[in-house]
């Protein structure tokens, strides 16, 4: 399976890629650059990607699962609560489609600060 990294200058995390439509839009996108938001414990930015909704999109995600937010064209990278969670859950803002696995620990994504710069790059 394919992998890609994020790499936000401080910190870099290892995902693998997922079978899914979205998934093979976002690796035909790379290279892509951009900057990092956070909400809570997530870490989200902007892609030049335009997917849509897929059949089992979800908003409750486990942390190290790679989402696409169709709403806001952005990768999520949920590896905590987020205002909106219920308990101890990692909910994010709307149903995304999950296209990677995390391979790493995701709770370092707590060091990525809001403005960030984030490379995003295949390294099969």
């Amino acid at each position: 399976m394919r992998r890609i990294r994020f790499d936000f200058g401080a910190l870099t995390l290892d995902a693998e890629l997922l079978d899914t439509p979205t998934a093979r839009a976002v690796a035909a996108a790379l290279p892509i650059s951009s900057s990092a938001l956070t909400w809570g414990e997530e870490v989200y930015f902007e892609i030049p990607v335009k997917a849509t909704v897929e059949k089992d999109a979800r908003a409750v995600v486990t942390p190290g699962e790679v989402a696409y937010w169709p709403s806001g064209h952005a990768i999520a990278l949920g590896f905590g609560r987020t205002p909106i969670s219920r308990g101890d859950e990692t909910r994010l803002a709307s149903p995304c489609n999950i296209f990677a696995k995390a391979i790493g620990n995701v709770k370092a994504l707590a060091k990525v600060k809001a403005g960030a710069k984030v490379n995003v790059t295949l390294i099969d």
